[in-house]
């Protein structure tokens, strides 16, 4: 593809330039006590340039490392900028990482400066300082609860104010700063999900970032009307190509809610035009649905089936393609059932709708894409800084990735391996020149999944070291095994065993809010998590849901058994990562006796 013309400038030179072109239109919106608070690019790019500069009265020098530790917050990105914008390099961190987590990413970045959003990520910095030689100084953005400490913290406004004295004093120093950034500086330092093993620093410059946005623009077919939600997190390449690549160069808005619990409802009072949900959120936007389409009468509940058996041949025909009964058959059933339902989860007004950073149940997407919904499923990675392939919105074929993005190419390599090559794959990784050396080969990425085409389009397979070999010598895909199951608005997890086995067996974590609202109905008596599962009809009732998708897979490949995990997995217990991805390795070490005993 021919990349779209995108003015060559890095992302603080974008900002300065909507702040000279467009100062006072739109730019941010943030939701602080139930009323939206507008910026403007103008004051976007001063108060940016004022932090920048705060901290470089503080110390901070050309190349130096501030990390950030905050769910999404217009704080967040101003930080960025103006770290950006005196040519330091922005570190994220997850926010819902524990301590030592946090101490990992802060001690190997090498980072002198910490920025936290509240006392809950304070008390982690200040548990991990004694094992960061570097760090000199934690700015905070919310002091709350943090008067009263022997040593406070710096206030992030007070940054701020210094920046502006700065610049009095030095004035035009952020000009001479941004004329003189060179689009192979780093930019950002992304940490990996750390699935497998400890997180790498994945080094990202400016020119991958510059480079990843005309497939971005062209895939969205984003301009300076559209509006998205920032809510997943930021130390993530997913949502740093959503709120900020994108954005930026586009010049469209982007709005932040009061928190990733109020995300529905963020959606609803803002319906954007652009979303962008992982996995997980599908996942619960459909089980929210079901759960309010179950609430309801017998009558609405047969006018609800009744409408996606009769669209859903619809969902994978390009619009454009439609007969005129096609039309009138949506329409009917668009005003009926499908409107109210756009409406509930926020997304009626969205041109375009995202998954990415994992595969998606091809049901799921089929489920969204029936409702009107014009959901496509994206692929990329940290080191790809993003989206390398997408479904065209007006040629989808379900259970691909689409074909490559505008400034990608796309190729299988060995034992099918994926690889991706553009100015958009990243620098390497930070002081890891042995795992660089490894992803990067001959101008190629190797992203460690495999694929196959099916005609122009890339299906992913799964991760090349997951690939099963059960005891009969069949190749199989965990990840499509899982996805298939997890297709069931009452099966929240499902993790596949298999390899060198004599048959599949799965681990398998209930939806909570979907089973409970199941049992409530049904009349069944629990207390917690672990007696739900317990229950006999409970078990009968994934047992059904089991069944329905080994109708969908091959003989060799369907679950036999499985295991009802009496507590949800979890982030702290290492059983997760940061993202929600599975660390497969602990939990089949820790349920080792479970396991074993499906085999019994």
């Amino acid at each position: 593809m021919t990349a779209p013309a995108i003015p060559r400038l890095t992302l603080p030179q974008m900002l300065r330039e909507h702040a000279r072109r467009r100062p006072r239109e739109l730019a941010l919106r943030q939701k602080d006590f139930g009323i939206w608070q507008a910026f403007d690019w103008q004051s976007y790019y001063r108060r940016a340039r004022h932090f920048g500069l705060g901290l470089r009265a503080m110390g901070l020098e050309p190349g130096g490392h501030v990390a950030i530790i905050s769910e999404n917050r217009v704080e967040w990105v101003i930080a960025q900028m103006g770290i950006g914008m005196v040519r330091g390099i922005c570190v994220g961190v997850y926010p819902t990482s524990p301590w030592n987590e946090v101490a990992y990413v802060l001690e190997h970045s090498d980072s002198t400066m910490v920025i936290c959003e509240d006392q809950e990520q304070t008390d982690k910095v200040l548990e991990a300082w004694p094992q960061l030689p570097h760090l000199r100084h934690n700015i905070v953005i919310d002091m709350k609860g943090l008067r009263h400490y022997p040593d406070p913290p710096t206030v992030f406004d007070r940054v701020e104010a210094m920046g502006a004295a700065y610049e009095s004093e030095h004035p035009g120093i952020v000009d001479q700063l941004l004329d003189q950034q060179d689009m192979d500086e780093t930019a950002l330092m992304i940490y990996t999900s750390g699935s497998t093993g400890r997180p790498k620093g994945a080094m990202i410059s400016w020119r991958n970032l510059h480079a990843a946005v005309p497939g971005l623009i062209e895939l969205m077919d984003i301009d300076e009307h559209d509006t998205s939600l920032s809510y997943l997190p930021l130390c993530h390449v997913a949502e740093q190509a959503f709120t900020n690549m994108g954005p930026v160069y586009a010049g469209s808005t982007v709005s932040f809610g009061e928190s990733l619990r109020t995300v529905q409802e963020d959606l609803r009072e803002i319906a954007p035009t652009l979303f962008l949900g992982v996995p997980r959120i599908w996942e619960k936007l459909h089980s929210s649905i079901y759960i309010k389409i179950q609430e309801t009468g017998r009558i609405r509940q047969g006018l609800f089936n009744r409408a996606m058996t009769a669209c859903g041949p619809l969902a994978n025909r390009p619009k454009d393609r439609w007969s005129f009964s096609d039309r009138v058959r949506y329409g009917v059933w668009y005003w009926l059932v499908f409107r109210a339902l756009q409406n509930y989860v926020g997304l009626r007004r969205c041109h375009i709708a995202m998954s990415g950073a994992a595969p998606i149940s091809p049901g799921i997407l089929e489920f969204f894409r029936t409702i009107g919904i014009p959901l496509v499923e994206v692929y990329g990675q940290t080191e790809s800084t993003g989206v390398a392939t997408a479904q065209p919105l007006n040629d989808v074929q379900m259970g691909t990735v689409g074909k490559a993005v505008a400034g990608v190419e796309v190729k299988l390599g060995e034992h099918n391996e994926i690889l991706l090559r553009g100015d958009s794959m990243f620098q390497g990784y930070y002081k890891n020149d042995e795992a660089t050396a490894s992803t990067f080969r001959d101008g190629w990425l190797h992203t460690g999944d495999v694929g196959e085409w099916q005609g122009e389009h890339l299906r992913i397979v799964d991760r090349l070291k997951d690939i099963m070999i059960t005891a009969g010598g069949k190749n199989l895909s965990p990840t499509e095994i899982e996805n298939t199951i997890k297709a069931s608005p009452y099966i929240k997890e499902c993790i596949v065993i298999g390899e060198a086995r004599k048959f599949v067996s799965a681990l398998i974590q209930i939806d909570f809010d979907t089973v409970a609202k199941w049992a409530e109905q049904e009349r069944l008596a629990y207390t917690t998590f672990r007696s739900l599962t317990e229950h006999e009809r409970v078990r009968a009732l994934i047992q059904d849901e089991v069944n329905r998708g080994n109708d969908q897979l091959p003989q060799v490949a369907q679950v036999k058994r499985f295991h009802l995990l009496s507590k949800e997995l979890d982030h702290d217990d290492d059983e997760v990562t940061a993202t929600m991805k599975v660390r497969r390795s602990n939990i089949y070490e820790k349920y080792t006796e479970v396991i074993e005993s499906l085999y019994a």
